[in-house]
């Protein structure tokens, strides 16, 4: 199962395509503010006419809503089609968001440490931290610690009141972190009166429910010249496991596992005429049970289950998986498919007209933001228990070897409780600025913006060490004959555990003589929870994150000067000052390894930049024969940077109107990305993986071409015999992960190129088709740690950065362990490059009747032309178009049909994307056998979703709706691919707007 479906939680997003229309001229001006087009929320208020607006991705006044950038502009009505409270979840079906970090991604044992219930936009796949979010076009305090990344949840959504989304290269506007473009969410302004809003859904198993309260309370003052308005939100989202789905669980669940009938052959050969893996039922992780299971020789294979009886292995499917016997079910593991999260957001937003020249203005949020989910418990393999152990039973006993002394359990920890994360997110800003009209055509903005997030990481049900080891150390007390642990009688006692334990083998470290209490292996639930108590650590960590920054600008135009053709040249500079601080405090004893997680380091760091920016736009000619519409535009900015020095960024664009029916338009930019805090700052933390080497006999032909002559080198160098080669340890290995003071800036070269379409022969339509690509380079990549041992041996030569971050065992010729991967290191690297393009389409038709309503049909869709990744100079690009792993889909679409008459609003919404491939194109071109033709690919998704509205008046609506009508399911072997495993879901609200306080 792809890690990243866990994305597809509801198909909010199919509304989305109702409005997701690039803005491209007058005719499109005119559908999205025409009253037919907004019926399905007349409550909400209308903002105030302005002679100039400001176009996202541009500085510049502009008297149209004409930009040679695609930009697609959503709006509050279809958030509220959308029928989810997740915004992440509704902006994912746009194509360029379709990669985003959603509540199912950050749930469960999928989340990263300190990442439950994260949500956060990802543009064209190519990363999170590439995508800027800004709030009413400016930069907002970050939300995870050493990243520049926004937690979408603390965006109040009842408060939006349209959504731009612009691709390509921004960094020349916005600075930094803009390479991929920008999602700039506006929130409303001059409100006056009372608005509130209720929403609650549920899944039609009664779970995964969404509830949404909103109450938003606005006044004029001073004649109008000043506005105050606070608004509070409450989100919920409640728990989805995947326990909770009968076809996730037990015996149910289906997992992809190496055919039985095809195994490899000792060369690593199989029959090309089977499928080498297949989906089966009652799939286990062998060797291991909840209860224990207990191996008496030290061969590491248990002969008996803990309660005596003989232990069954069943049948052996390699690669760590056994079908049926004693040992754990893989569904067993199954955990959050959803974590829980409460959201409480307090918004204040005022302004005030000191004069006509000047007016005084102050945003201000606190968000309180709670998530919750439950992973995976603690597991132990080879933990040694000595003969003398009172819990052993007693045929056990005397069936242990003498000259082991003891018995070796492999046990995963159910009943010693699920690990978990509990992550308060507290974000406090601030903006206060002034701004104005030096005359008509000059006007000025100076703001100072403070930023800063608390973020407070709890985490449940770890476990001490060192009291772990001491109470499985159960002997019985020679004078009160009473169980008690040997680290009570002995006060020199030390864990007496091999090294294969999988934990930090430590002394006694927490506890004295006296504290520690007995726990029970041997069978599940026998433990008294005294002992449990005794053993569990909840550990805290603490981040700080801060923002400060001081921007001013004077834009305008030269109408006073001089004008072309088509009008005044327009422009827009200024300098802006930031300062940002992270700082990550992990629990002190995680810092020391204390506990099963991984030992973690504090880190701290900090950076400012000062900018300096201009832009302009040339309108070269207007309104004559051909030329309806001719405009250039350019930017620039120069930033230093405390880190990396200076950089510079700029951009071109133009616009090409022969007749107002047909608009030309393209932007070319070099757009920059300094290092976050945590790429260069991070201190060096403990990290572990379960490796499927590459050089294992059956893995030689999932790779490049370089592969198999690599692992032969690296092999005999080792002093193992790479034809017999095959590492098939389950053994948890330890490494390390940090970040890099080196790193430089990335740069990436993006151009757009579209057509947008609004004949007048057909009035109502629109239709926009761009073009975009981009080109990543000198990108920072942290490769995951079974990446690096795959990059290493797939390079066209073993002399590469991946192969130096890997260490292997060196040993004589015939030593079984010659080869083994023993550790590793991780660390963000400029290496990579990334290349995406593709086609954004989008189309609007509005349609009145004089007797049947309004109609609106709408629809955007998006074709992905190339998806590359290089893992260093010089290697073979690796091709994840198509593929499940990247999300990626070569084709998606969602169509939205809407029609209004009178009070009633009905809309039919569907989110649509092509299938997609199971597995890499790399293991599928070197093993074309490796799955069956029917599970080559997932599924295409299809989901159906419909929404209804009444206006009572224009005071109260009603709605409902229903996503996912027809409950399509997950694919096999999938939780949340290509749909969410939420299944049919029903939501209902009501909104009331008073015009008056």
């Amino acid at each position: 199962m792809p890690s990243h479906t866990s994305v597809w939680r509801l198909s909010a997003s199919t509304s989305f395509a109702a409005v997701a229309l690039v803005i491209a001229g007058p005719a499109f001006a005119q559908t999205v503010t025409d009253p037919g087009a907004t019926q399905a929320e007349p409550v909400a208020e209308t903002p105030a006419e302005t002679t100039d607006i400001i176009v996202t991705g541009s500085r510049i006044r502009r008297p149209d809503f004409d930009s040679p950038s695609p930009i697609v502009s959503v709006t509050a009505a279809q958030i509220q089609q959308a029928g989810t409270t997740n915004l992440t979840d509704f902006l994912t079906g746009y194509p360029a968001l379709i990669g985003s970090s959603t509540s199912h991604q950050n749930s469960g044992d999928l989340a990263g440490i300190g990442a439950t219930g994260l949500n956060l936009l990802n543009l064209r796949n190519l990363g999170t931290e590439r995508t800027l979010v800004l709030i009413n076009g400016k930069r907002q305090v970050a939300s995870v610690p050493g990243e520049q990344s926004i937690d979408i949840n603390t965006i109040p959504s009842d408060l939006i009141e349209s959504i731009d989304v612009l691709t390509g290269g921004a960094s020349a506007i916005y600075g930094a972190d803009g390479v991929t473009g920008v999602v700039n969410f506006k929130l409303k302004q001059n409100f006056e009166g009372v608005s509130a809003r209720g929403q609650a859904g549920i899944s039609e198993k009664g779970d995964s429910g969404q509830r949404l309260l909103s109450l938003t309370i606005g006044k004029n003052f001073a004649d109008g010249r000043g506005n105050i308005a606070l608004s509070y939100e409450y989100g919920a989202e409640d728990r989805l496991t995947q326990h909770d789905r009968k076809r996730l669980s037990g015996l149910s669940r289906q997992v992809f596992v190496p055919n039985p009938d095809d195994l490899p052959d000792a060369d690593g050969h199989d029959n090309p005429n089977l499928p080498d893996r297949i989906p089966l039922r009652n799939v286990r992780y062998g060797t291991s049970a909840p209860g224990g299971a207990i191996d008496i020789n030290g061969d590491y294979f248990p002969e008996f289950t803990s309660s005596g009886g003989i232990f069954d292995n069943g049948l052996d499917l390699t690669q760590g998986f056994v079908q049926g016997g004693d040992s754990t079910l893989v569904s067993d593991y199954g955990n959050d498919l959803l974590p829980q999260v409460r959201r409480n957001i307090f918004n204040g937003i005022a302004h005030f007209d000191i004069s006509d020249k000047i007016t005084l203005y102050a945003e201000g949020k606190y968000a309180n933001v709670r998530s919750f989910s439950l992973g995976q418990p603690t597991f132990d393999y080879g933990i040694f228990v000595e003969a003398d152990n009172p819990y052993v039973p007693a045929n056990i006993r005397a069936a242990i070897d003498p000259s082991i002394g003891g018995v070796l359990v492999n046990r995963d920890n159910f009943d010693l409780g699920q690990r978990g994360e509990d992550i308060r997110r507290q974000t406090y800003s601030g903006v206060i600025g002034a701004k104005g009209d030096i005359s008509d055509s000059f006007h000025y903005d100076v703001s100072f913006t403070y930023g800063e997030t608390k973020v407070r990481s709890q985490y449940v049900n770890d476990i001490y060490n060192d009291r772990f080891f001491a109470a499985i150390d159960a002997v019985r007390d020679p004078v009160t004959g009473t169980i008690t642990c040997r680290a009570n009688l002995d006060p020199n006692w030390v864990p007496n555990q091999p090294y294969e334990s999988g934990r930090n083998v430590q002394p006694r470290m927490t506890f004295q003589p006296g504290q520690c209490t007995p726990i029970n292996l041997f069978g599940v639930g026998n433990s008294n929870p005294t002992g449990v108590d005794f053993i569990h650590a909840t550990t805290t960590d603490y981040s700080t994150i801060k923002q400060q920054v001081l921007s001013g600008s004077i834009s305008g135009d030269f109408r006073q000067f001089f004008s072309l053709p088509g009008g005044p040249i327009g422009f827009a500079f200024g300098a802006e000052y930031r300062k940002e601080d992270s700082s990550f405090n992990p629990d002190p004893i995680e810092q020391q390894g204390l506990t099963f997680t991984n030992v973690l380091s504090p880190t701290k760091g900090t950076f400012h930049v000062t900018e300096f920016f201009g832009e302009l736009n040339a309108p070269l000619i207007k309104d004559r024969p051909f030329f309806h519409d001719l405009e250039l535009g350019a930017a620039i900015r120069v930033s230093d940077y405390s880190t990396i020095g200076r950089t510079t960024t700029w951009k071109v664009d133009g616009m090409y109107s022969p007749i107002r029916d047909i608009t030309f338009r393209g932007t070319y930019s070099v757009a920059i990305r300094a290092p976050n805090i945590g790429e260069l700052f991070s201190g060096n933390s403990q990290t572990f993986e379960f490796f499927n080497d590459p050089c294992r006999a059956s893995n030689l032909d999932q790779g490049t071409s370089y592969r198999a002559t690599n692992c032969q080198t690296l092999l005999t160098g080792l002093g193992a015999d790479p034809a017999h080669y095959d590492d098939n340890r389950s053994t948890n290995i330890s490494g390390v992960q940090g970040g890099n003071p080196s790193l430089t800036e990335e740069k990436a070269k993006t151009w757009t190129a579209g057509i947008v379409l609004a004949p007048r022969f057909i009035p109502g339509l629109t239709l926009s088709a761009d073009w975009y690509d981009i080109r990543l380079e000198n990108a920072i990549n942290t490769v995951k740690p079974q990446q690096l041992a795959e990059l290493c041996v797939d390079q066209p030569s073993l002399q590469n950065i991946f192969c130096s971050s890997i260490t292997r065992q060196q040993g004589a010729a015939g030593n079984a362990a010659a080869g083994n991967i023993l550790g590793f290191t991780v660390m963000p690297q400029n290496v990579a490059s990334f290349q995406t393009a593709g086609l954004d389409l989008n189309i609007n038709y509005l349609v009145r009747t004089a007797h049947l309503g309004t109609f609106n049909i709408r629809a955007v869709g998006g074709y992905l032309n190339k998806l590359n990744f290089v893992g260093t100079p010089g290697a073979d690009p690796t091709d994840e178009r198509g593929t499940s792993d990247a999300f990626a889909p070569k084709y998606q679409a969602n169509l939205d049909v809407t029609w209004n008459s009178g009070p009633v609003t009905l809309n039919y919404g569907l989110s649509w994307f092509d299938k997609t491939l199971r597995y890499s194109k790399l293991i599928m071109a070197g093993d074309p056998d490796y799955v069956a033709p029917e599970y080559v690919y997932y599924k295409a998704r299809w989901q159906h979703d419909i929404y209804a509205a009444f206006d009572v008046d224009k005071r109260f609506q009603f709605f409902m709706g229903v996503n996912n009508v027809f409950n399509q399911e997950p694919d096999v072997g999938a939780n949340t691919y290509p749909v969410s495993s939420v299944g049919r879901y029903i939501y209902a609200g009501a909104k009331v707007k008073l015009p008056k306080f």
